[in-house]
């Protein structure tokens, strides 16, 4: 009887040693929580970031504050272009002068388009996100707008461009020019050009234009024989630096500063954003770098 109580006694000190060590093992589990990602600090304005799957917002920095928005109007540029029914790549549009005299009145970034040739719509396309051409961008607008003259296509398109802002539900939009080149009404805020990349990013032919690092373009002289133009290089250097870049559109200008609209995909997720008013190109993707592996750090 003895042996039998001694081996109760040690069984009962076992199972409370157990239990004991257990609930020391779960206290020390809740002691020490994940510790949240920190947000980064960025030099930039204004700035925002979302999942792109779910539209959850993951950084916000004064992302309802209208900015100036520099060349990132592109974006709409393009997305209004790939919008049109029954859109042919392949069309022709003959460069006329009124588009070179544009970008060098206005000391405005090119492609170089050269008059009387014949550049396809898919060329255009390219020298309006790559190089980031004005000229390019006044092609397309004369192109696709609707009128007699030139002003009244531009208008036209331009009128196009704040109806695909409206439906998109970018309140805190307006866009004044093609380019960004603006008559004193052009902005958006980070929100509404992250809501802006994350619509356009649904075209296939967006997505592959805006991921392409450079691009030659053959086009028709107006003889008839065959040009190769000089190569297009993305001023978006953050596809070169930063593993799964796909893009999107930068932005200059004295008021704009300096603006990206950057989107990322890795491990089959994307995150997309904004950053407005940096100070320089550099700082720019310095910005957007942060913000993206802060954006990949969170869980959605």
């Amino acid at each position: 009887m003895k042996t039998g109580i001694q081996g109760i006694r040690i069984r009962r000190a076992t199972a409370v040693v157990v239990t004991t060590s257990a609930v020391l093992a779960a206290g020390a589990l809740t002691a020490a929580p994940a510790q949240a990602v920190t947000a980064p600090s960025i030099v930039a304005k204004g700035g925002y970031v979302m999942d792109d799957a779910t539209g959850k917002s993951l950084y916000t920095k004064t992302a309802d504050t209208k900015r100036s928005t520099g060349s990132t109007t592109k974006i709409m540029t393009a997305k209004v272009v790939l919008a049109q029914p029954n859109l042919n790549l392949d069309a022709k549009v003959t460069i006329q002068k009124a588009y070179s005299d544009y970008v060098v009145k206005n000391n405005a970034s090119q492609a170089h388009l050269i008059v009387g040739d014949k550049v396809t719509v898919r060329q255009l396309l390219y020298g309006l996100m790559l190089p980031s051409g004005c000229d390019a961008a006044y092609a397309l607008a004369d192109k696709y707008g609707s009128g007699t003259t030139r002003d009244a296509r531009v208008k036209s398109f331009i009128g196009k461009m704040n109806s695909s802002a409206k439906s998109l539900g970018m309140t805190n939009t307006r866009f004044d020019s093609f380019d960004g080149i603006g008559n004193g009404n052009n902005y958006s805020t980070p929100r509404d050009l992250t809501k802006l990349a994350r619509s356009a990013m649904k075209n296939s032919t967006f997505r592959t234009i805006v991921k392409t690092k450079t691009y030659t373009a053959k086009t028709v002289t107006k003889t008839g024989s065959t040009r190769t133009m000089g190569t297009w290089t993305n001023t978006n250097t953050l596809l070169n630096s930063y593993s799964g870049a796909i893009g999107v559109k930068t932005g200059s200008g004295p008021q704009a500063g300096a603006c990206l609209v950057f989107a990322a995909t890795r491990n089959g997720r994307t995150v997309i954003g904004t950053v407005l008013a940096s100070t320089t190109y550099a700082q720019r993707a310095t910005d957007a770098t942060k913000l993206l592996n802060y954006g990949f750090a969170q869980k959605v």
